[in-house]
Formats: structure tokens, sequence, C-alpha cells
């Protein structure tokens, strides 16, 4: 346990699902996990103190001292990032003096903050243009055009002085909102704007500006009960207590590749009283993931204890009501403290069958099928489906991830 970092610096965001139809959803999941089990792209502390180190090593030559990440980082189809995500997140940022309000995508896998796509820049007293030009490919999508730095207003507590920021001139695949606020760690900016050095990043300011004490990130839901809803909250150096029930357990990084190059953990997952689906297993807590992912062989010892059979048409396992009213809990062992995934968590809200090409009124499981075995370093994939009950904090400075219970945790609402 550690004491908690208590400020009023928190961002209200909406979370939006892609891709419609729930077969979409699985396939892009499904997708994104076979990258991270690649070792793509690697965002998570260890990758950002790393590069930390080798710029200090370096001495500022920077294209020598990350060109080992950036190679990850860079070619479309290479990175991890919020345009392979089944599920994003926007938020209304604040730019210039006074502000004016654009309505960004939350990317925590890539790092530049840029608008333009939507609405168009709207220059004021604290805009400067540095003349220089940016670009960044994302897994799809990109955008070019001239970096500003600018004033940027993310909550009343937390104003960004001099923040670089890209201006679009022509942008690809972005459609319904105004550009990024990218969350990443800094070396993902390497190479993007001209003359390579890296760009601080909102997080890098926020923290070198004195207005937050740790580089983290906590992420608070409450559970969906529709589409495009501002259920959200993201609090960057603390913690917003009201959205904690009881302590947060802090577990480092673990250990293990690939999982320790992203926001890895270790877990044991069992299913009811003594049915063992995972036991000591590295794994990642990811924000684009958006359903509860399990290795293979877990997922079908999952299938076999609830009796779930595979639904054709939504590629979901699927329960009868006699077999939903058995549903037992899952248990998550994180850091010695478990953590109860109730029934009611375990499926898909039904008010949003819909949404995602299903039946009225059917019961479909948030559990699918990672696509690999147990034992290739990666056995899981804590996505929105988790998060949503549980408040977590992604805390850089100290290579740790915390996980705690929420006022809606045992919710009845799906």
């Amino acid at each position: 346990m550690q004491s908690r970092v208590v400020i009023n610096s928190s961002l209200p965001f909406t979370a939006r699902l892609k891709g419609g139809h729930a077969r979409d959803i699985v396939a892009r999941d499904q997708a994104r996990a076979q990258k991270f089990l690649a070792g793509l792209h690697p965002h998570g502390p260890v990758a950002f103190h790393e590069a930390r180190r080798r710029r200090r090593h370096h001495h500022g030559h920077h294209g020598q001292a990350l060109s080992d990440m950036s190679a990850a980082a860079g070619g479309t189809g290479k990175s991890i990032d919020v345009t392979d995500a089944a599920v994003e997140y926007s938020t209304s940022v604040g730019v210039g003096t006074p502000p004016t309000q654009y309505n960004l995508l939350i990317d925590t896998g890539s790092s530049n903050t840029w608008l333009g796509a939507g609405k168009k820049y709207a220059p004021t007293s604290s805009s400067h243009s540095t003349g220089k030009s940016v670009t960044v490919s994302y897994g799809t999508g990109s955008f070019t055009g001239t970096e500003y730095t600018d004033t940027v207003t993310l909550a009343p507590s937390l104003v960004i002085q001099n923040q670089s920021i890209g201006v679009a001139s022509s942008t690809q695949d972005f459609s319904d909102v105004d550009g990024i606020l990218g969350i990443g760690p800094v070396d993902l900016t390497e190479g993007t704007v001209s003359g390579n050095a890296p760009v601080p990043t909102v997080t890098d300011n926020l923290y070198a500006q004195g207005t937050i004490a740790t580089e983290s990130i906590s992420i608070s839901f409450s559970p969906s009960t529709g589409t495009d809803v501002a259920n959200g909250e993201m609090t960057f150096g603390g913690v917003d207590d009201s959205k904690v029930a009881g302590d947060i357990t802090y577990v480092p990084i673990t250990s293990t590749a690939p999982a320790s190059q992203y926001w890895g953990i270790d877990q044991d997952l069992t299913y009811g009283e003594g049915t063992s689906l995972l036991s000591g297993a590295p794994g990642i807590v990811d924000t684009g993931t958006t359903l509860l992912l399990i290795a293979t062989d877990a997922f079908q010892a999952y299938q076999k204890a609830t009796g779930a059979t595979m639904d054709q048409s939504t590629g979901l396992l699927s329960l009868t009501e006699s077999q939903f009213d058995k549903l037992q809990s899952l248990y998550f062992n994180i850091g010695g403290t478990t953590f109860e995934l109730t029934p009611n968590a375990q499926i898909w809200p039904r008010s949003l069958n819909s949404s995602i090409g299903g039946q009225e009124g059917k019961i479909y499981l948030v559990l699918s099928d990672l696509g690999s075995n147990s034992g290739s370093g990666l056995d899981f994939i804590d996505g929105f489906a988790f998060l949503q009950r549980f408040y977590s904090v992604f805390d850089t400075t100290n290579s740790q991830v915390g996980i705690a219970n929420t006022p809606w945790t045992d919710a009845t609402t799906n």
C-alpha cells in the first residue's frame, strides 16, 4: 500500500466503441493482442526509463539513443495506438488564450498532441509557430502539419504553458474528432518533428512545470449504460478519492517479456470456488482493448466451467438465463489482493446488445480468446470490460500499476 496524493486534477472523458459489430470488436482486440505478443511498439514505464537512460548516456545524440525503440514505433501497422483500438476515449481540451475547445482522442500509445482534423486551429496571443514540420503515422491514419507552442488547458488546475502541438494541414482517417491528446512516453515523439529531438508530452510538461508531483495517470469508469456517455475520468499526478473504495494495491511491472514492455502485471485468475484459469501469469492492463482476453487454454477452461456456447453471429460466448443464474465470480489475485469480477460484470450490457449486432435480451460474456496459449509471456489483457469495474493507476515514475475497487465494482447495471 502507498500513501495517496489526492488532487483535483481530473479530466472527464467519453468512451465510444468502434467497429460496431461484436465480430469487429473481437477481431480488433485479437489483432492488437498479436502486436503486444510480438513486442511491437513498447510503451510502458520500462520503455520510458530505458529511453531516458539512453538519452543521458548519449548526451543528446537522440537518433542513436533511441533508434532501437523508434524502429518499432515508426511504420504503418507497426504501432499500437488509438487507431487500432476497438474502444476510444475523447475529451474536450482548451488550446490558446482564451482557450478554444477541441475534441481530442486520448491515446496512451502515441505521444504527440495535435489538432486540426475537424475544427481548425484558432491562433491566439499565446500561439507561436516554431516553423518546424510535424508528421506522425499511426497503425492506420496519419497527419502532417506545423509545430506550434501554445497554452493547453486540460482542466482548471491542469494548465500547461508552451506545450508543443501539431497543427494539421492534412490528415488521413480521422473523422468525428479534432485531433489527438498523446499521453504515451516521450520517446515515441522521436523523429516526428523536423530536427528529430524528442518533444515533451503534456504529462512531461505537467511534471516539469510543477503542476503534478508524479508522472502518473489514474483512470476511473462507471459501467456503460449507453453509447457515447461521458462515464470516464482521468486524473494526472494523483488519485481521485471519490472514485476509490478501500485501498489501492500497487504492483511492480512484471519482469516477463513481452508483457514487461507495456503496463504489464502478474496475476492469478480463478473461476468460482476453485477452477484455476491462470497462475502467476504475466499480462497487461490496456485501455485500448475492449474485452477481457485470456490465453486460449484458460479461455477453454472458463467456457467449460460456465457451460457457455460460442455465439456464431457475434463471436462472443453466450449463456442461457439458467446458466447466468449459476454463473460464479472471477477472482483476480493481484499483489496479494483479491479483486472480484461479479457475474454481472462478466456480461455485455444487455441494453447495448443491439449496438454490437446482438439479439435483444441475450446474454453475452465479455471474456474472449487471446489467441495463444498460456506461457507466451502475455497470458491476459485486462481491457475496458475489466477497467469499468476497477480503478487503475498507471505510475511511470515508480514503474507500477495500481488497482482498487470502486463504488461500481458490484454494480448490477449489465
